[in-house]
């Protein structure tokens, strides 16, 4: 029964939104409710609830402080040298700009975190797809393809968590991994490539080499000594980061409360910052606290481990052979409908037990298990979709249907060259 529910609830929720018969910051909420309360969970709720809400608190604190830095930083000027030298290589071209968009989002996403990759890539382009009427869906659509494959660094949260639960090397399964990322980042720019090309047919080149948008970016000077110190500060931030020195909420909040003492010193300077980009923070950050109400109900009401156990149900003994192609392919479902947390610790490691009886090794296992990862971008658990959709003003539904086919496009072509290159074996 609780299974049930747990795939109706789902296929509801997905159901609400993509109609738009809700918006997603309601359907996190009562929908949850609605089930849990259907299930007989009614009276216990409220802990279920403030559960969930404590677990993505501290999400939704890093993100209100970084969107507020780079929104603060772009408002500074410290990204102008870049915008200005994207506009002189791509010469309003769509396919450039669109192209110059994926390789951006790939330099940016080093760092492994999708919401940094998301506010500095679009604080540097949303001038230039505005100017020449680029869709901003299809920016959006090329980041989320190139976070997929770049969360799956070792320094990011699913390459460390499957690495963890299958106890092998972190440096041994990177260097099985390249490879099949690399794969996918070819398919990214191939994408980026016929994506760009249909804005062209339908836009045109326009010529922007004198366009408002230069004239209206802030002066540097690249002496400027603020200017310098913005520098500095963001590539220190992002370094400390990459080093997990400590909570990126906090270190956000320092680099926040630096740029604003240097940049604009008065009490009037920082109120008028802050409330330029209140409306951002906000959409963001309530739906970061509406995902903890549905995360803290999956988890009280054990609807994460009806899905789990029934996932190990259906698999017949005799796939036991091809169980890391299955699992390679139950990678995109699955860590859609749950968190990365409960798919690589409670999920995984039930299935590279039965995968050890077939001579599978724990390697083979956690390399199939990042396969999904470009869809897990798409799943409503994840913040930083939500972040990106409220930076280009998109709808969540229209997202999820415009990119899901190309998610899935990525995950296919990396599951092909882990085979190929006998990363999966699918044959005995």
């Amino acid at each position: 029964m609780l299974t049930f529910l747990s795939y109706s609830m789902i296929a509801c929720f997905m159901y609400l939104i993509m109609s738009k018969r809700l918006s997603p910051l309601v359907a996190l909420i009562l929908v949850p409710i609605a089930f849990a309360c259907l299930g007989g969970f009614a009276t216990q709720l409220g802990p279920m609830m403030f559960d969930g809400v404590k677990m993505l608190a501290p999400t939704g604190i890093m993100l209100t402080f970084a969107i507020l830095y780079f929104c603060m930083m772009t408002d500074a000027g410290l990204f102008n040298p870049l915008i200005k030298l994207i506009l002189r290589l791509v010469k309003g071209d769509p396919q450039k700009i669109v192209m110059g968009t994926a390789v951006l989002g790939i330099c940016v996403g080093l760092d492994g975190d999708g919401a940094t990759t998301y506010i500095i890539t679009t604080a540097a382009l949303l001038p230039l797809y505005r100017r020449t009427g680029i869709s901003l869906q299809v920016m959006a659509t090329v980041l989320l393809l190139t976070i997929g494959v770049m969360n799956i660094l070792p320094w990011a949260g699913p390459f460390s968590r499957a690495a963890s639960a299958m106890h092998v090397d972190i440096t041994e399964l990177f260097i099985k991994m390249l490879p099949v990322m690399l794969a996918g980042l070819a398919w990214v720019m191939l994408a980026a490539f016929y994506l760009g090309r249909r804005e062209r047919r339908r836009l045109g080149v326009i010529d922007i080499r004198h366009d408002e948008i230069l004239e209206q970016l802030t002066e540097f000077h690249p002496g400027n000594w603020k200017f310098l110190f913005n520098a500095a500060l963001t590539i220190g931030l992002i370094a400390l980061m990459m080093l997990n020195v400590m909570p990126l909420a906090l270190l956000f909040m320092i680099a926040l409360g630096l740029g604003l003492l240097v940049n604009y010193p008065s009490i009037k300077e920082q109120k008028v910052v802050l409330g330029k980009h209140a409306d951002n923070v906000l959409a963001v950050t309530l739906l970061i606290f509406a995902a903890g109400i549905f995360v803290g109900i999956m988890s009280g009401t054990g609807m994460v481990k009806a899905i789990s156990e029934s996932l190990i149900h259906v698999i017949p003994q005799s796939a036991g052979h091809f169980m890391s192609v299955f699992t390679a392919l139950i990678s995109m479902p699955f860590t859609y409908v749950l968190t990365n947390d409960a798919f690589y610790f409670g999920v995984l490691p039930i299935l590279a037990e039965t995968a050890s009886h077939y001579g599978i090794d724990a390697q083979e296992m956690a390399i199939a298990s990042l396969i999904g990862q470009p869809v897990h971008l798409l799943s409503p658990l994840v913040a930083s979709t939500y972040l990106l959709c409220g930076l280009l003003d998109l709808d969540y539904g229209d997202n999820q249907r415009a990119s899901i086919l190309w998610s899935i496009g990525t995950c296919i072509v990396m599951f092909i060259a882990a085979v190929v290159l006998g990363s999966i074996t699918v044959l005995n």
